[in-house]
């Protein structure tokens, strides 16, 4: 049965997405994340909702660990977003065609040279939502008596910055770099990361725009732009979600699947004290029952000498400066050791020097996600 994951950053456009589910329930991950799994109404699509919170790094990290939890079909990452442009209006919504990891960047004599991350929208779901668009069927879920947004296409830049300025020497930079950047916002290039890690996994970002971005966010907050732009986000990205499950469906591999009785899941019903070790239509490779050996257990250690490989290769890419990846070798070395002492002032130990490392590699988005999945794993052993 297909999935949709549909995250947010702040709480005001979680509930815009929520007030479109029904008989939501909560499902908590083993790292204390809590998921809301509810339908859809009227088509009665699954979909998996989460709140990653602000920036990049913990996006990617809630993102990563949605995917592995619910193995969505898609993904959508909704919510609201500055205007880079004084034509874009305030509730306008805009689809990403591709997404600026804006920061990326090295600092020499003559100034700053731009180095972005750059992810686009796969090709398919472009069109889904652009057919979505011209049709108009998605304004059937604005709310009543609301007006109908525009709707634009065009890249996002996301940062670690809340840009509210027109005259900053930020905001100077990032209309002359990204001059083609509809939106600004912190948390797209973090989804955009971890989705592409994941195979590709379709993946769409739908932003209301709830502020110019200049100086005036304050005015337009107080006037509940906000939640405006978050509903008609939200309104877009479930017509989406709905769209893009029915092209699932009809996917030409879906149909085979079907013809050949093969389903996505299947259904374990224990009664007294029978237990089910394993129910399936078919099965491909090994099938393991119970807790996996001990020696297979893939620990915070383990992930930092991950780490290392990752930084070396970084430093190869020249991703990562020399100071930088010197730096970072000691941070590593520093939480080893205090790994090490197998004592709860250690592991705390190990915690504050991973967080001076995540600020050294916060250019570098796929290492600072790593390095936050390793400070999450210490702490769910304090």
């Amino acid at each position: 049965m297909v999935m949709i994951v549909i995250l947010t950053a702040l709480d005001l456009e979680y509930q815009a997405v929520r007030a479109h589910l029904t008989d939501p329930r909560v499902h908590r991950h083993t790292a204390g994340t809590h998921f809301e799994l509810g339908r859809l109404a009227g088509d009665g699509l699954r979909v998996a909702l989460g709140l990653v919170g602000k920036g990049n790094h913990p996006s990617a990290v809630i993102t990563e660990r949605a995917i592995a939890e619910f193995s969505p079909s898609a993904l959508l990452f909704v919510g609201v977003a500055g205007a880079l442009w004084p034509g874009i209006g305030l509730g306008d919504v805009v689809v990403a065609t591709h997404v600026y990891a804006y920061h990326g960047s090295t600092s020499e004599d003559d100034g700053l040279k731009a180095r972005p991350r750059v992810w686009e929208i796969a090709h398919e779901t472009d069109q889904i939502a652009r057919h979505l668009y011209r049709t108009e069927t998605w304004t059937r879920l604005l709310p009543v008596g609301a007006g109908v947004p525009a709707v634009r296409f065009g890249p996002i830049a996301a940062g670690e910055v809340v840009q509210d300025s027109a005259i900053s020497a930020h905001a100077r930079w990032v209309r002359e770099t990204y001059n083609d950047a509809l939106a600004i916002e912190m948390e797209s290039a973090g989804v955009a990361q971890a989705a592409h890690h994941n195979r590709s996994l379709p993946m769409a970002v739908v932003r209301g725009i709830s502020d110019r971005a200049d100086g005036t966010k304050t005015a337009t907050d107080g006037l509940n732009w906000q939640p405006r732009a978050a509903a008609n986000a939200a309104a877009f990205a479930v017509a989406l979600a709905q769209e893009l499950a029915v092209e699932h469906d009809n996917h030409p591999a879906s149909k085979a699947r079907e013809a050949k009785g093969m389903t996505d899941s299947m259904k374990n019903v224990a009664r007294d004290n029978a237990r089910v070790g394993v129910q399936a239509g078919q099965i491909h490779g090994d099938v393991t029952i119970g807790h996996p050996p001990q020696s297979q257990a893939v620990g915070p250690a383990a992930r930092l000498a991950e780490l290392r490989d990752r930084l070396a290769r970084a430093r190869k890419a020249q991703e990562v400066d020399e100071d930088t990846f010197t730096a970072a070798q000691e941070e590593i070395a520093v939480a080893a050791e205090s790994l090490s002492e197998s004592t709860e002032e250690g592991r705390s130990k190990a915690v504050i020097a991973l967080r001076k490392l995540r600020g050294l590699l916060a250019d570098v988005a796929e290492l600072a996600a790593h390095v936050s999945a390793i400070i999450a794993a210490i702490r769910g052993a304090l």
